[in-house]
């Protein structure tokens, strides 16, 4: 198999596991209402770890030379997404409804559209260097995907989108990974994309810390408060821990 195959294949792939949201269609609907905050909280704790734990320190050793360079990006990502969130409540929920969607919904599918673009970026890189890199990082990135795209699609079904909008909403933001990884072997990574990496960090730490934490800090009992922490360690941990396996 050639080695455009190989990314076209891999990124269609990853794509999929956004689907893994779908198992909760399979579950009642009072079961998918006690999982939906724990899955927040997880998405906060993966958000967060792979803001802090993967993209910042990847956009530290990049091609800028500048740990300032990185941090800068990162606060301006943050600040892009306040002022993003305060422009989708003021049209999408300025004349209040029923039916009127969380912003962060909004903010989630577009920061995890760009974090799949550059995990695109990222894995058809090292196919290009080595294919069994390629499989490696893939498998990485894989394990790092999988809590994320469950959260989100708490996130998503916590804000009040219907599941199956929310699977599809989950499988087009999936779809920019094979496109980055598509464009990166067009352009054959001639691009410095060091910026978007902490821009897309910043972005992720606003959602996990401003809009996700608040949302799993509202439960009333110390039981619920206990599972909403663990989730939340949970997904902290697990980001922890692929990014100390992949510095070995």
């Amino acid at each position: 198999m050639s080695t455009f195959l190989l990314i076209l294949v891999s990124g269609l792939l990853m794509s999929a596991i956004s689907l893994v949201g779908s198992a909760t269609l399979f579950f009642k609907e009072e079961t998918v209402a006690r999982l939906t905050l724990p899955l927040v909280a997880l998405a906060a704790g993966s958000l967060i770890g792979g803001a802090l734990f993967h993209m910042i320190p990847a956009a530290m050793t990049g091609r800028s030379g500048s740990d300032l360079y990185a941090f800068a990006w990162a606060a301006a990502g943050f600040t892009v997404f306040l002022a993003l969130e305060q422009f989708i409540h003021h049209h999408h929920c300025h004349h209040s409804t029923a039916n009127c969607k969380q912003p962060l919904t909004y903010l989630i599918l577009f920061g995890d559209g760009l974090h799949n673009f550059l995990g695109g970026l990222a894995v058809a890189g090292t196919f290009l260097v080595d294919v069994q890199l390629g499989i490696t990082t893939w498998i990485a990135a894989a394990f790092h995907e999988v809590p994320q795209e469950l959260g989100d699609f708490g996130v998503l079904i916590h804000g009040g989108w219907p599941p199956r909008r929310a699977l599809w909403a989950n499988l087009l933001s999936g779809l920019m990974f094979p496109a980055g990884a598509v464009l990166t072997y067009a352009l054959a990574m001639h691009l410095n994309t060091d910026f978007l990496v902490a821009f897309g960090a910043g972005n992720f730490l606003y959602i996990g810390a401003s809009d996700l934490v608040p949302e799993v800090n509202k439960a009333r009992t110390a039981a619920e408060n206990i599972k909403h922490f663990a989730a939340f360690a949970a997904g902290l941990g697990i980001l922890l821990v692929l990014a100390l396996v992949g510095h070995r």
